[in-house]
Order: structure tokens, then C-alpha cells, then sequence
């Protein structure tokens, strides 16, 4: 056992097996399902070196490594473990809790040993589609299933009459379940697209008909109201599935992300289609030049109502929209377009639901022999849902192959993890919050199994995909988590900047404008780790749904229903709300974080709410979908908000700004209500001062030169009034001494002077005055040609011959 000395007292193992301790570290003496089906001896430990990698001072980092003493199977063994962990050196903060970090490691790298043993590692391991559930093999079907509570099986479906008194299924020492059934004259017993199902009894005697966990499609009979998912056998002949015919996009330096929930992506009130995403949606993501889109309720799940974080069945695509093949469509095309595609994973949890889900499979056996932890631990309480248990060698498979599934079957580019804190913690995040003391990240409460899924996931994802993006969706701020599992963190490209939109919906709830803190908006949006990347956000689908409201309809509310039309004035509510709307919407993207995300709809700001179809509405989907008309029509306002959203991602794609490590703010003026600061070498001034404008205000910059507007929310365009020139040249002006900060201006070595209109952010760049100058040197010579040759014509004509002649010279 870990010694009750150290400064932190670590999690054991939660196998709720027999261990034994073996080098005060706790293994798994026995561990269901391992190897293809089962077989585990004890881990026979070997040297493995993680490749290094450069730290980001330049110099190389050796990544932690384990070598221990090589035993037989069966005795104990001796380990000497030297780890480097590369996270605590740039965060000497975390150096107390050096232990846990060396625990949750030797954890993955036991793991990965586990799988190089016995399964040909952990790339292989993660292929379990091809070894569970129906796969075609020569001269039949096989199908696979791991039921361990069952005491009987039968495999049933439209292709034998829902009797499986003739496809009764073999179980092994370790609960999976098999059948193979032959073809019948050359062509499969079971047809493409027929409904099947596992049928099985259990301990009390009682027979139950679940869906397979493995299924690739399940559908729902529409016209029945609460009628049970089927099971569905997809298997497709070549002429009907859907083949790939563009690449996958080249990764972003940063990610502007267009997070899309495709049923209510249309304009009626119906559930919309993959195909009709594809088709309609799309090109407006690209032409507001976003270059990612992230994919909500992809997973099948029985409740729409969900939002799809309710999964039923892990390895479908939600048959509400269409087939997989029509999915397969809507990748293809966003390929095409340049635009990359996340899916919207969530291993945080499972439904409920029995009938339709993986939850069916929980009859009450104890957590090794089961896809949760029994108990109150397999249950969240808040979500009504169940609970992984990430130590179980078969969930691993499970999840680890769902992950590659998606990325290999329907070339999704990588994942946003739903849910992510309440894998963390034991408690789940509920009723914490998180102060950013580091003993809530690093105690008793973290769930190390969770945490090594997680390493595993992310080691596994950029290692079948190096240019993959993966999201973590976590309200605490744990430390690492950003980090490379290379150097001890749990692997993440990014997490969402989740305490971004909660102070903008504190503010547009309790503060006035003048009550607006520039140094507390500053530093909520400044406020994250270094050397970990975050996705910031105004507004995501969870401000949007019922009971709250977007960011549009804080500001503007019921104004939205009358106000909106260009062809009579703004009144006060209307033109105050869409200047906030852009400043909000701007800051959060230039300041908050290494990439951006919008949710669909906001860009131009959708008004009201989001309310899925529900008993409580009487299951109308009024409310479950997106007014695009309020956008395409030419005179209503909402078209100069998405303007500005177009022109806000145009600006990153020119200048590079979110990807640009070099972000200075150099002033938080609460007085003039003005919020300075420098991204890459971009200058960005925000007056959000409800009335004053500032003529001549001085702003500091790092580089000498001259500098224009790059872009202007006040811009007519935009909706605004047009007040800032955009031809006026603002030419530096030095400050204080060279290399003393201290009497620079606002700590900047230089500045100059611009107009700054009251609710208004205007960016400006330097120009290159080599690229000027070669420009006006060819806009010159190119005038001078031009003017050559009008002469040229001119003279010829005068003569009164040769005219024609004289004309094509001159072209």
C-alpha cells in the first residue's frame, strides 16, 4: 500500500477482485474477459521507453520511463521505476503531488503492457469491432457478445421468426457468448438491414431480448409511439455504401469550430437529415469560414429530448437522421468544403434506459462482470444515468474500440469528450466548486481508472490519427489535463473554456453596463493554463436550451419580434444589443483562448430558445430547430451580426491571430470602460462604454511602424454607424527608454493614437512597408503601362491608319 506518510493519500485500485500488493502498488490477481476472451496471467514487466519529445523551451524532455526486474508469471515482482514527468517541471506547483502523478503513470504503463501481452497491444486491442458483435466471415456470420450474467443465449431477428430455439449461443470461461451461422446457397442467412437481437436469460430464470452492444444501427418504429429500439444488421452490398472520395483536411493552426446538432438544423419543425445537413448547412459553416465542425447527438440515443448525451447504443449513428451511409455523406462533403468534422463522444456515462441500451446488460451482477460499478458508484444521480467502470478490461475494449470506430469507419478528424469532470472525481463534479486549489484535483476524490482511460484514449486517438483534435469538455481546470500523456498529463489538444460564457451570462443578468469590471472580464478570459490550449466560447447549446437564453435574446428579447427590421431605426435596446453581441462574441474569440467555438444559429443571433420535443410541450418541435430565414432575409438586422461572425474568422484565417502565442494585455481601464491588448501583431481595442467616444485615445503597441483598421464593428456592414475611417494611417510614436518597461506606455514600447467609438472594437494591423512599397512599385509600373499605351492608341488615331493595328499593341 501507498505509505501514510506522503503528502497525498492515492486511490487504490477499484477492481473489485481479490489483489494482490505487489511492490506497494495494488494489481488485479484475477481480471474477467482478458486476451480475446479471456486468460490473464500476472503482468510480466518489461522496459518500455516513451519516444521523447521537445519541451517547449526547445530542449528535449526524457519522458518518463519504467524498467523493473523480469520474474516469472507467477512470483512478485521487484520494480525499480525511474520516471521523468515532464509536466512537473513546468509546474513546479505540482511538485508535492509528485506520487499521484507517478501512480496514475505506472497505472498507464501497466496498462499498455497488459495489452502488448496479451492482445498485440493497444491499437489492436482497441479493433474489438472485429472480434464482437457481427462481423462476416467465410461462410457465415459470426456474432459475438460479452454477457458473463447470462445463463443461457439465443440470437433472434426477422431472419428466423423471433425464435432462437435453433441459434443457441456458446458461452467461454470468461461470459462471451458465440454463434456462427452459415450461409445458406452462398448469400447470408441474415439480410442487410433486418432487425435482430440477443436474447438471454438470467440468474432468476427470467428470459430478456436486448439490442447488441456492438450494433451498428438501430431503428425505431415512428408511428408507435414509445415503441422499443430494434436491433439492426448493416451490412450493405458495395453498390449501396457510401465510398469516401475526398481527403481529410489538413489541421488547422486553430480551430474555429461550428458546433451543429443536425435533427434540428433545419427550418421546419421536423427532425432534419444527414443529407439535408450536408447539403444546406454546410455551405453556410463555410462560408462563414469556420474550419471545423463539431457534431452533437451522432450516437444513437432513444430520448431525443436528450440533446443525445444519453447514448443507448454506443457503435450506431442516430437513425432519426438517416443510415450510416447518409453520415459517411455529410463527412464526405465537409471534406470536400475544407472543413473538418468532431463527433461529439460521451464515455461519461450510459443511458438508463433497459430496453434500448447497454444498461439492458446490468442484472444485477457485481461491477467485474458488467459495463458499470454496482452499487450508488455506477449510478449519477443528477443525470439519471450509469456509470463506466473504467478498470474493466472489456469496457476498456469496448470504449477504446468505439473511439477508433468512429475515426476509421466515418473519418471523423477527432472528438469533443462530453462530460469529462465527472470522470475525474468520484464525486462527479456535483456540488463542488472548484477554487483551483490543487488538493480538489489530487486526492482521494480522483478516479484514477477514469483518468488512465483517458490517457489511453488520447494516446490511442493521435496514434491511429496524429493530426486528430480532441476536446475535453471539464469545468474544474485540472491541471494536466492539457498536457501530453508523454509528459504524465491525460492528453487533451484542448478544453473548453467553460467559466467563459458563465461570467457573460452573470453580467447580462445582474450588472448594468457601467458595472461591467474590464479587469475581471479581462481576466476571466486570460484566466487558463500555460502550455494548455483552450476552445473558448460566448455561448454554447447549453445556454440555448429551454429555461435559459441565448446571448441575443438577454440583450434584445421580446425587441426581437419588432425591432429587427432595417427599413425603420434601431431603437436604443436593439442597437445596444447587437453592438454587445458582436463585442462579446469578439473579445471571447480574440482573447479567451487557442480556437473558438459557435453554436449553430448564434452567429447571428437565433433569437429565443432551444426545447427539444417533450411531454412538457406536448412534443412539438416548434422550438427544435433553426429560423435560417432570419438570416437570408435582406432586411432584417440579424444579417449584419453573422457578417461580423464571417468577418471575425476571415480576420484568424488572414492574420493567424488565435494560433499566435504572443497575447499582452496592456490595459484595463475601468474608467474609460476600455480593454487594450495585443494578439500576435494584431492591436485590439474594446469600448464598451455604454455613451463615451474617444478621439485621439492612446493605445500601446510592440512594433514601430504604421497601422490601419483591419476590422471595424462599427462598420456599416456590420450594423454600426460608420464612424471610424478606415483609410486614416496611425503612425507610431516611441515610449520612454528602450528595454525599461517600466517607462514605456502601459509597459509598451510604443503606441499611437485612434478614434474609439462608445460599444465598439476595432483591430488594427501593421503595415509592411517593404510589402507597400513593392505593391505601389507595381501599381505604379502597372500605371505607367497603362497610361503608355492609352497614349500610344491615342497618336495612332490621330493619324487615321493603321487604328486596329494600334489597338492590339496596345492590349
Amino acid at each position: 500500500m501507498i505509505a501514510s506518510s506522503t503528502l497525498l493519500r492515492l486511490p487504490t485500485l477499484s477492481l473489485e477482485t481479490s489483489k494482490v500488493a505487489i511492490n506497494s502498488r495494488i494489481f488485479p490477481k484475477d481480471q474477467p474477459g482478458v486476451g480475446s476472451f479471456g486468460s490473464h496471467p500476472l503482468l510480466a514487466y518489461r522496459r518500455i521507453v516513451f519516444p521523447s519529445r521537445n519541451s517547449i523551451n526547445g530542449k528535449v524532455e526524457r519522458c518518463f520511463s519504467t524498467k523493473a526486474v523480469l520474474t516469472d508469471d507467477k512470483s512478485t515482482v521487484t520494480a525499480d521505476e525511474e520516471m521523468d514527468i515532464g509536466i512537473l517541471s513546468t509546474d513546479p506547483g505540482l511538485e508535492q503531488y509528485k506520487d499521484h502523478f507517478k501512480y496514475r503513470v505506472s497505472r498507464y504503463v501497466d496498462q499498455i503492457k497488459l495489452f502488448t501481452k496479451h492482445e498485440g497491444g493497444l491499437e489492436e486491442f482497441a479493433r474489438g469491432y472485429l472480434k464482437f458483435g457481427f462481423n462476416r466471415e467465410e461462410g457465415g456470420i459470426v456474432y459475438h457478445e460479452w454477457a458473463p450474467a447470462a445463463q443461457e443465449a439465443q440470437l433472434i431477428g426477422d431472419f428466423n421468426g423471433w425464435d432462437g430455439s435453433n441459434h443457441k449461443m456458446e458461452r467461454n470461461q470468461f461470459g462471451v457468448w458465440s454463434i456462427k451461422i452459415p450461409d445458406s446457397d452462398g448469400k447470408p442467412v441474415i439480410p442487410h438491414n433486418s432487425r435482430v437481437k440477443f436474447r438471454f436469460k438470467h440468474g432468476d430464470g427470467v428470459w430478456v431480448d436486448r439490442i447488441p452492444a456492438w450494433i451498428k444501427y438501430a431503428t425505431v418504429e415512428p408511428s408507435s409511439f414509445g415503441a422499443p429500439y430494434e436491433g439492426v444488421y448493416w451490412d450493405p452490398p458495395s453498390s449501396e455504401r457510401y465510398h469516401f472520395k475526398h481527403p481529410r483536411p489538413l489541421k488547422p493552426l486553430a480551430p474555429r469550430i461550428y458546433e451543429a446538432h443536425v435533427g434540428m438544423s433545419g427550418s421546419e419543425p421536423v427532425v432534419n437529415s444527414y443529407r439535408e445537413f450536408a447539403d444546406d448547412v454546410l455551405p453556410r459553416i463555410r462560408a462563414n469560414n469556420y474550419n471545423t465542425v463539431q457534431l452533437m447527438a451522432v450516437m444513437e440515443h432513444s430520448y431525443y429530448a436528450s440533446f443525445g448525451y444519453h447514448v443507448t447504443n454506443f457503435f450506431a449513428v442516430s437513425s432519426r437522421s438517416g443510415t450510416p451511409e447518409d453520415l459517411k455523406y455529410l463527412i464526405d462533403k465537409a471534406h470536400s468544403l475544407g472543413l473538418r468534422v468532431l463527433m461529439d463522444v460521451v464515455h461519461s456515462h450510459a443511458s438508463s434506459n433497459v430496453t434500448d441500451g447497454l444498461n439492458g446488460f446490468d442484472v444485477g451482477q457485481s461491477s467485474p462482470d458488467s459495463y458499470f460499478h454496482s452499487g450508488e458508484r455506477g449510478y449519477h444521480k443528477l443525470w439519471d444515468s450509469r456509470l463506466f467502470d473504467y478498470a474493466n478490461w472489456e469496457v476498456l475494449r469496448f470504449l477504446l474500440s468505439n473511439l477508433r470506430w468512429w475515426l476509421e469507419e466515418y473519418n471523423f478528424d477527432g472528438f469533443r469528450f462530453d462530460g469529462v469532470t465527472s470522470m475525474l472525481y468520484h464525486h462527479h463534479g456535483i456540488n463542488m466548486g472548484f477554487s483551483g486549489d490543487y488538493n480538489e484535483y489530487f486526492s482521494e476524490a480522483t478516479d484514477v481508472d477514469a483518468v488512465v482511460y483517458l490517457m489511453l484514449a488520447n494516446h490511442l486517438i493521435h496514434e491511429i490519427l496524429p493530426d486528430a483534435t480532441v476536446i475535453a469538455e471539464d469545468v474544474s481546470g485540472m491541471p494536466g489535463l492539457g498536457r501530453p500523456v508523454s509528459d504524465g498529463g491525460v492528453g487533451f489538444d484542448y478544453r473548453l473554456a467553460m467559466a467563459v460564457p458563465d461570467r457573460w451570462i452573470d453580467y447580462l443578468k445582474n450588472k448594468r453596463d457601467m458595472e461591467w469590471s474590464m479587469k475581471e472580464i479581462s481576466w476571466s478570459l486570460t484566466n487558463r493554463r500555460y502550455t494548455e490550449k483552450c476552445i473558448s466560447y460566448a455561448e454554447s447549446h447549453d445556454q440555448a436550451i429551454v429555461g435559459d437564453k441565448t446571448i441575443a435574446f438577454f440583450l434584445m428579447d421580446k425587441e426581437m419580434y419588432s425591432g429587427m427590421s432595417c427599413l425603420t431605426e434601431a431603437s436604443p435596446t436593439i442597437d445596444r444589443g447587437i453592438a454587445l453581441h458582436k463585442m462579446i462574441h469578439f473579445i471571447t474569440m480574440a482573447l479567451g483562448g487557442e480556437g473558438y467555438l459557435n453554436f449553430m444559429g448564434n452567429e447571428f443571433g437565433h433569437p429565443e430558445w432551444i426545447d427539444f420535443p417533450r411531454e412538457g410541450n406536448e412534443w412539438n418541435y416548434e422550438k427544435c430547430r433553426r429560423q435560417w430565414n432570419l438570416v437570408d432575409t435582406e432586411h432584417l438586422r440579424y444579417k449584419f451580426m453573422n457578417a461580423f461572425d464571417r468577418a471575425m474568422n476571415l480576420l484568424d484565417d488572414e492574420f493567424a491571430f488565435l494560433s499566435s502565442s504572443k497575447q499582452i494585455v496592456s490595459s484595463t481601464n475601468e474608467e474609460d470602460q476600455v480593454i487594450v491588448f495585443e494578439r500576435g501583431d494584431l492591436v485590439f481595442v474594446f469600448n464598451f462604454h455604454p455613451e463615451n467616444s474617444y478621439d485621439g485615445y492612446k493605445v500601446g503597441c510592440d512594433l514601430p511602424g504604421k497601422y490601419r483598421v483591419a476590422l471595424d464593428s462599427d462598420a456599416l456592414e456590420f450594423g454600426g454607424h460608420g464612424r471610424v475611417g478606415h483609410d486614416t494611417d496611425h503612425f507610431t510614436m516611441p515610449e520612454g527608454i528602450p528595454g525599461v518597461p517600466e517607462t514605456n506606455f502601459n509597459n509598451r514600447p510604443n503606441s499611437f493614437k485612434v478614434l474609439s467609438p462608445s460599444r465598439t472594437c476595432v483591430v488594427y494591423y501593421r503595415v509592411d512597408e517593404a510589402d507597400e512599397g513593392n505593391n505601389a512599385s507595381n501599381a505604379s509600373q502597372s500605371n505607367e503601362k497603362s497610361v503608355a499605351a492609352t497614349i500610344e492608341v491615342e497618336v495612332v488615331s490621330e493619324h487615321g491608319n493603321i487604328e486596329e493595328s494600334a489597338s492590339s499593341k496596345g492590349d
